[in-house]
């Protein structure tokens, strides 16, 4: 036994409740340093979800502060700061929840085969995903390629109970230097769009804990019919919140689970399959980690994508002529977030109707979504293009009209969005134009812009070249 400092790494796990490894640390009586290093691989973040991780750091420092503890900032590469506060301090060792996506399994592996061999305990824990992605096999061993079959293997599965937050937490008696987090600038790329969508923004453990609470009390019960229709507030809106780890996602799956004991049977039971999916789309970058670049599916990469042009670039302001389709990349831009149907037209529109290609909006959504998750973002990418798992057939195209009269039969999400369609646009209409670069120069007061492309030209055209290339 040691009384020497542990160190604990945070990284998308900011919160005190739902947190093995902190409970884990509480246990053991040692004096705790908690640290988060602002590293390359975390540098390279869009804009976006860089701006909303400081939010959730400066929020979860101030919870610490609460507990008696202190929050160290560290900038650098994540092994020269780690080694650098073990010789300042005197720790014996380094824990951390683990990460799934390529550059954090590389950087985490690197970290903990250093650290080992200089003598230091190297731990990580589990506490990101219901279940850890090797753990779900199919009956022959390997691993599941669609989700419905790793659904009926994980719906009654045992998630462990979320560990409430420790009682007491031991500090250093003397702390060592920290950087100012309003020195790391992490919002500098938001510009003048920060003030806007900051306005949108649950930041921290309480804030997440009182959306899940007001959730399950009323819009979970009709959950199943509710959730694809983005004028009404039917959905959780935790994902900004899982992505940063503010609240445990088997704090959330338990609280579901109580739901549907109680008598939101339907609601419950959807929303914890798309808790589910977003296990799948980690167990599937976990298998097959070229997900997040390359196509799922070797044989697309022959397929005919366009490349950047100027009708992606009226896909990416918003002016596609295309009302859904606009409202939906206007939202994200005044928000920070998209409905999750609207982000299904708009992926579609732009990877079948203009044929682009996928990784374009898989990049400009890691640019502006505040709750940018690297695995449900490719995976999503992946499915409405065709070219991944458990993807909708090739002949799938989702007609943004269609779609807005099933889903918004009276428009009230499109008003909500475009100014150029009100004779008395709303603030939030209005609030894009104030968000977007200046450099874009758009007005409120500008025509709407005709229609890109016919949408049935733009359908018979990617039925042509998905057909051609499933023949």
């Amino acid at each position: 036994m040691t009384d020497a400092p542990l160190i604990l790494w945070f990284r998308r796990d900011l919160r005190l409740g739902d947190q093995p490894m902190l409970a884990a640390a509480a246990a053991l009586g040692r004096p705790l340093l908690p640290l988060f290093i602002l590293d390359p691989e975390t540098e390279a973040q869009g804009a976006a979800p860089k701006w909303r991780l400081g939010l959730a750091v400066a929020a979860f420092a101030e919870a610490l502060e609460a507990r008696g503890l202190r929050l160290v900032l560290r900038r650098g590469p994540a092994l020269e700061v780690l080694r650098g506060l073990v010789a300042e301090t005197g720790a014996a060792g380094v824990w951390w929840s683990r990460l799934y996506d390529p550059p954090s399994v590389a950087r985490d592996t690197a970290v903990k085969t250093a650290l080992k061999g200089a003598g230091l305990e190297a731990r990580s824990f589990a506490g990101h995903l219901l279940h850890e992605p090797w753990e779900v096999e199919t009956g022959q061993g390997g691993f599941y390629r669609v989700f419905t079959p790793f659904w009926k293997a994980v719906r009654d599965r045992p998630v462990p109970p979320p560990a409430p937050a420790p009682d007491r937490l031991r500090g250093l008696d003397s702390w060592p230097m920290s950087d100012r987090l309003a020195d790391w600038r992490l919002g500098a790329a938001m510009h003048r769009g920060a003030e806007i969508v900051a306005r949108y923004q649950a930041v921290g453990e309480a804030a997440a804990r009182a959306k899940l609470a007001a959730f399950l009390a009323g819009p979970v019960a009709r959950y199943g019919e509710l959730r694809d229709v983005p004028a009404v507030a039917g959905t959780s809106r935790l994902s900004e919140n899982l992505t940063y780890g503010e609240i445990g996602i088997r704090e959330v799956w338990h609280a579901a689970l109580r739901r549907r004991e109680e008598g939101a049977a339907g609601g419950a039971e959807s929303f914890l399959r798309e808790l589910a999916w977003r296990n799948f789309s980690y167990h599937l970058m976990h298998h097959t980690p070229q997900i997040t670049r390359s196509n799922w599916k070797p044989e697309w990469d022959a397929f005919p994508w366009r490349g950047d042009s100027a009708e992606a670039e009226r896909w990416r302001r918003g002016m596609t002529g295309e009302p859904f389709v606009d409202a939906g990349l206007r939202e994200m831009y005044v928000t920070g977030t998209m409905h999750n149907r609207v982000r299904m037209v708009v992926a579609s529109y732009l990877t079948k109707h203009l044929l682009t290609h996928w990784r374009l909006g898989l990049d400009w959504f890691a640019d502006c979504l505040t709750d940018w998750d690297p695995a449900a973002n490719a995976m999503g990418w992946q499915w409405v293009a065709g070219s991944g798992p458990d993807a909708a057939p090739y002949f799938r195209v989702f007609n943004p009209a269609g779609q807005a009269e099933k889903f918004d039969a009276g428009g009230a999400y499109r008003r909500r969005f475009l100014a150029e369609l009100s004779p008395d646009p709303g603030a939030e209409a209005l609030a894009y134009f104030d968000a977007v670069p200046r450099s874009w120069a758009l007005r409120p007061d500008q025509p709407y812009p005709a229609p890109v492309v016919d949408l049935a030209e733009g359908r018979a055209r990617a039925l042509a070249a998905y057909g051609a290339r499933n023949a």
